[in-house]
């Protein structure tokens, strides 16, 4: 069952104080089934992004105490910044990450916005999905007037929060306003400019921001706002759907930047978004130097960008996640201002059991001496999965070669593609070696299970025979995953590099190893089945696969011998 998960981003009005932030972290931290992922804090912004991410019970609780705390500890009387801000928590939003809809995430939101409102004395805007009016929907039209302008906008009915006093009390005058809602996943990133000008950088901001600019007659700057029949501004829109920006100073790196927000990354994916920037900078005699990312992004924005830049370069695709990565921030020149280390901004990564123990992550050594102990997992089932990884990676091998040959530069996207798969092919046979070792625990806890009453001895049965069933299903997953390798190393062998053929003929051996190995454990893991019927098909179906294995591997082999002959 997938956990229900939502990720809570509060940006702080506070960048400097290391304590302060310390105090307003460790509220978070004091929350059960909470992780705390990333705290970043900004000099020049005097802003600290903060993000955890939870089951919502729990998230919605450490949000609470963390917003409480900065309503303690920071006083925006005294509150001075880069970025536009109204309050001490200057916004929260929440965004669901898994097993949960965007409309349940508003309730929460809501939840969270009612009870600072009304146990905190916070005047609350809900935001984004969760706003009760369209244009409350605009983070900016919320906090316009930012917090020198509360005083007004609190005395204005059209403007009163969704909760929380609709006064500039005295301890308004201290907290602020907060923001609270439920957006999609938001990209924060800022482009490094050669210059010092923030009418510059702004200029670049309007030409890409959705939003755009007011449209004037004459001189496109100095000139009269144009309006329409209605008496309204007319505004040039922008070149990128769901980008929010605005230039700006930044006296830490003595450069401007443009500040944007990519409100959907489906629409505007963040390396074309990096490209229209540094387009519009090279139209206006500027040079995009490089890119930060602000907080935690998705690892897709990465692999995405990672695969476009080596698409433009004719390169394959089909290579290692670690190396696309590292494309991508080459490319997007994310390392320009301070290093970036994708393990402390990826969400995945971060997310990732660092104290569990995989098979995958030994050294080769480390392996083979954990399977050669007297523990009995690793056993063949996971040895399989690896062969047909390793089958896969010299299928995934021999396409990336071919795809660099020389005078082969036409071709670069057929062995992408195909290494691609081999690519997808490999990582779920190695996901598969740890979970036939996991099968094999599970099948160990049941046995281990007490029997004592009648009630307990049915249950221990039921669970035995429940691990059994998936302890059978891993090694025939691992068949028909192994198995779709071969279509790789048949395309190598008869299309691919003539030098590197044996490679793919190791390829096919190492895959028929792979299968059979497997079915010999799907076997006598089904001979253990009580329910017969379900057993005989699954051994049938398996059987089927191990004859056409066979038949496909000689078939391979020969293709290789006769290249070799040639």
């Amino acid at each position: 069952m997938i956990k229900r998960l939502i990720e809570c981003v509060p940006n702080f009005s506070e960048g400097r104080n290391m304590d302060v932030i310390n105090q307003i972290t460790a509220e978070i931290e004091s929350v059960d089934g909470v992780k705390l992922l990333n705290v970043d804090p900004g000099a020049a912004t005097n802003r600290t992004v903060v993000t955890f991410v939870g089951e919502p019970e729990p998230v919605i609780e450490a949000a609470f105490r963390a917003i409480r705390k900065a309503g303690q500890l920071i006083d925006m009387r005294h509150h001075h910044g880069e970025h536009p801000r109204f309050g001490a928590t200057d916004v929260c939003p929440l965004i669901p990450i898994a097993g949960i809809t965007m409309e349940e995430t508003v309730e929460y939101a809501r939840q969270l916005g009612k009870r600072v409102g009304e146990e905190l004395g916070i005047p609350v805007y809900a935001y984004e999905n969760a706003a009760f009016t369209p244009e409350r929907r605009n983070l900016a039209y919320c906090r316009a007037g930012e917090y020198e302008g509360l005083t007004k906008k609190l005395a204005d009915p059209n403007m009163k929060p969704d909760f929380g006093p609709a006064e500039f009390n005295e301890s308004v005058a201290g907290t602020g306003c907060t923001a609270i809602g439920a957006r999609d996943f938001l990209v924060a990133i800022n482009y490094n400019l050669n210059t010092t000008s923030t009418r510059r950088a702004n200029a670049i901001a309007y030409d890409v921001r959705e939003k755009g600019r007011k449209k004037r007659e004459g001189n496109p700057i100095t000139g009269k706002v144009v309006k329409d029949e209605n008496g309204n501004d007319v505004w040039i829109p922008g070149t990128l759907k769901g980008c929010k920006a605005i230039g700006w100073f930044i006296e830490e790196y003595g450069i401007a930047q443009i500040s944007m927000n990519v409100t959907n990354i489906s629409v505007t994916p963040v390396h074309v978004a990096f490209e229209e920037v540094c387009a519009k900078a090279q139209a206006r005699g500027l040079r995009v130097t490089g890119s930060e990312i602000v907080g935690l992004i998705p690892k897709k924005v990465l692999i995405d960008a990672g695969k476009h830049f080596l698409a433009k370069q004719q390169r394959s695709l089909g290579i290692s996640e670690e190396e696309i990565i590292k494309i991508a921030v080459k490319s997007m020149g994310l390392d320009d201002l301070c290093p970036f280390n994708p393990r402390e901004k990826v969400i995945e990564y971060l997310l990732e059991d660092d104290n569990k123990k995989r098979l995958i992550d030994f050294t080769c050594k480390g392996f083979a001496e954990e399977t050669a102990s007297e523990s009995p997992a690793p056993g063949g089932g996971s040895i399989s999965a690896y062969m047909g990884s390793l089958g896969a990676a010299l299928g995934t091998m021999v396409a990336n070669l071919s795809s660099h040959k020389p005078g082969w530069d036409d071709r670069w996207e057929f062995f992408s593609q195909w290494a691609e798969k081999g690519q997808a092919l490999m990582k779920e046979l190695l996901f598969l070696v740890d979970e036939d070792t996991n099968a094999f625990n599970k099948i160990m806890d049941a046995f281990g299970l007490p029997k004592s009453t009648d009630e307990e001895k049915a249950a221990r049965t039921a669970a035995i025979q429940a691990a059994t069933l998936y302890a059978t299903q891993v090694p025939f997953n691992t068949m028909k995953a192994a198995y779709q390798v071969y279509d790789i190393v048949e395309a190598m062998a008869k299309e691919g590099n003539p030098n590197s053929v044996s490679d793919a003929g190791v390829g096919a051996l190492s895959i028929r190893a792979a299968v059979q190995g497997a079915f010999l454990n799907v076997k006598i893991n089904a001979a253990g089945l009580k329910d017969r019927e379900v057993a005989e098909q699954i051994i049938a179906e398996a059987a089927a696969l191990a004859a056409e294995s066979d038949r496909r591997e000689k078939e391979i082999i020969a293709i290789v011998n006769e290249v070799i002959a040639k």
